[in-house]
C-alpha cells in the first residue's frame, strides 16, 4: 500500500530564495534517486508567502524509512534548518 506524507514548512522572512533553491536540489535528488518515491514535490501557499507543503507519496514503509536515511536528504535537510522558523509539521496517510 502506498504511503503519502504531507510536510507544512515555516520559513523564516527574507530565507525564501534560499530555501527554495536548497529544496529544488533536494527535490531533483530525491526524484531521480529514490525508486520507491511516487513523488516528492513543493508547493508554495498562495496566502501566507512563509508557509510551505511538500507533497510526498511512497511505494511503501519501507521506501518512506529508506527516504530519511539517504545522504541528499541528511545533508540538503541541514542546510534548509537554517530556513526554517520552526518544526515541520508532519502527517503521514495510507493511500485508500
Amino acid at each position: 500500500m502506498a504511503i503519502g506524507v504531507t510536510a507544512k514548512l515555516k520559513i523564516q522572512d527574507g530565507k525564501n530564495e534560499e530555501f527554495e533553491a536548497i529544496f529544488t536540489e533536494l527535490m531533483e535528488a530525491v526524484n531521480t534517486q529514490e525508486s520507491g518515491c511516487n513523488f516528492y514535490a513543493l508547493h508554495k501557499s498562495r496566502t501566507d508567502p512563509q508557509t510551505y507543503i511538500v507533497l510526498e507519496q511512497y511505494a511503501d514503509e519501507e521506501s518512506l524509512a529508506a527516504h530519511g536515511k539517504t545522504d541528499h536528504f541528511r545533508s540538503l535537510g541541514a542546510k534548509m534548518g537554517a530556513c526554517m522558523a520552526g518544526a515541520p509539521e508532519i502527517e503521514v496517510m495510507d493511500a485508500v
